[in-house]
């Protein structure tokens, strides 16, 4: 009599432990959709992995104050910066990805993990870490000079490098970043010889050059044309296709007769495995801070303006703007 109850009640018991647990993973389910609906709950960190003063700070600074309105929830700078760039897009592709760090950085996310390849580093990260969201603005690189330096054209800075080769410096944001390629690119274009100071981003180097530790840098429009109106540096040619709007004086390399290229765009990413929902919200929050006036006056304002693209057409640029950027590096080769 025992053994029959207990093995009626051992039939009733497993059907119940199967519905227990079905509905406890409905719940379990039913929450995660919940929490990916009501994200961001709490502060956004977002990371610019290079210090105050260049452009992706100054992009990334007006976007994250309109990215916490659009989200509900303040969206924090916090700088990284190491490596040209290649310490803090490190720790963003290794974050959580939860949406509560992304990152916005420049081009030289395409270059790094060649560059590392070719000095025979450890790869710091790979691009396919990353999931773009959007692109903000792509801006060519402009060289310039100290008002008081001897060289009034671009003609006259060559042959003054040649003249005395090895004399004169540059400053750059760091080995094979996104103001020592373009350089690079001259030097190779015109076979002169120019020594290469690496600082830790654009705005160290660019109060080198005030200070006259280097005689000349490239940098993007963003980060330079306050001091170009200011009459303490002079912009001598520019890496871009036509002339550009805050620069209307300055000729590009294509006009002088030079065939290069190079744009510094800033774009926004998060770690690849970011929840698709979280991805969306991004992506609108990000579409709304373009359209914000108080962005665009900031960013017009500092010579770069809104050049956006939504995510899919954001990563085809992406993939294309790589491919470019490794063959440079590989042309460029090994620097110490």
């Amino acid at each position: 009599m025992i053994r029959h109850l207990l093995k009626k009640q051992n039939f009733l018991y497993f059907p119940m432990v199967f519905v227990g647990l079905l509905l406890s993973l409905i719940t379990l389910n039913s929450g995660c959709i919940q929490a990916q609906e009501i994200w961001p709950t709490r502060p956004i960190t977002m990371v610019v992995p290079f210090p105050p003063g260049g452009v992706a700070d100054t992009v990334g600074r007006p976007i994250a104050e309109a990215l916490g309105r659009q989200l509900g929830q303040p969206v924090i700078i916090e700088n990284k910066a190491g490596a040209g760039g290649g310490v803090g897009m490190a720790a963003v592709s290794k974050a959580k990805p939860d949406g509560y760090t992304i990152l916005m950085t420049l081009s030289s996310i395409s270059i790094i993990p060649e560059a590392d390849k070719i000095l025979g580093k450890e790869i710091s990260y790979r691009t396919n870490q990353f999931a773009p969201i959007a692109r903000f603005t792509a801006d060519p690189t402009v060289l310039v000079v100290r008002a008081d330096s001897p060289w009034k054209n671009y003609a006259e800075f060559v042959a003054g490098m040649k003249k005395t080769p090895g004399k004169f410096n540059f400053g750059s944001s760091g080995n094979y970043g996104t103001m020592h390629i373009p350089m690079e690119m001259i030097k190779l274009n015109n076979q002169f010889e120019m020594a290469h100071i690496p600082y830790t981003g654009a705005g160290p180097a660019i109060v080198a050059l005030l200070g006259g530790q280097v005689d000349a840098i490239a940098t993007g429009p963003a980060s330079i044309v306050q001091h170009i109106k200011g009459g303490k540096v002079r912009a001598l040619a520019h890496w871009g296709d036509g002339r550009l709007a805050s620069l209307p004086d300055v000729p590009s390399f294509k006009e002088l007769g030079e065939k290069v290229e190079f744009a510094q765009w800033s774009g926004l990413f998060v770690p690849k495995d970011t929840p698709l929902p979280i991805v969306e919200k991004l992506r609108a929050a990000s579409k709304a801070a373009v359209n914000d006036e108080k962005v665009k006056m900031v960013l017009e304002g500092a010579g770069s303006p809104i050049q956006f693209l939504d995510a899919p057409e954001f990563q085809k640029y992406w993939d294309n703007d790589a491919k470019k950027m490794s063959d440079i590096v590989k042309k460029i080769g090994k620097v110490e």
